[in-house]
């Protein structure tokens, strides 16, 4: 009865070692096809400037493109990412801010006229960087300008 109750233990570590080598195998490889995912995407947007949509069976798929080259990249990555950076850096300057009259304390909805009204400036810059239309970006950085004057007036 000893012998059968010490092969049974031997059986059991070894089907416990197994499974957790084929854990971490699991989880080795899941992480692996995710970083080549991230990568897949980052270079589709950087080729074709849109983003990849996932399966429908996926719900989300979001990722930190600056850590995610850092833990991928190899020596050429690293060069690739200052690009990036400064092409940010260049179109941040390009949005002139208009003077506009800030209140001591701003309230809800002036701070979030504000936060559109740069965002929109943001996106009609690139649009423009870009070579694409920028009418309706253009029409709606002249009504958020127009709700924020009103918005600062009734104050």
């Amino acid at each position: 009865m000893p012998d059968v109750i010490t092969e049974y233990q031997k059986w059991k570590l070894q089907g416990e070692d197994l499974r957790t080598k084929a854990k971490v195998a699991m989880e080795t490889r899941f992480r692996d096809l995710l970083l080549d995912a991230v990568k897949v995407a980052e270079e589709y947007h950087s080729d074709f400037g849109g983003v990849l949509k996932p399966p429908p069976l996926v719900t989300s798929f979001r990722y930190k493109p600056g850590k995610a080259r850092k833990q991928a990249a190899g020596a050429a990555k690293p060069a690739a990412k200052p690009a990036v950076a400064e092409s940010k850096k260049a179109a941040a300057p390009a949005v002139p801010d208009k003077k506009l009259v800030v209140p001591a304390k701003t309230d809800r909805k002036t701070a979030g006229l504000q936060k559109r009204l740069l965002t929109a400036r943001r996106k009609l810059e690139a649009a423009k960087a870009a070579g694409v239309p920028t009418r309706d970006l253009d029409d709606k950085v002249y009504e958020l300008e127009d709700a924020l004057k009103v918005a600062l007036s009734a104050d």
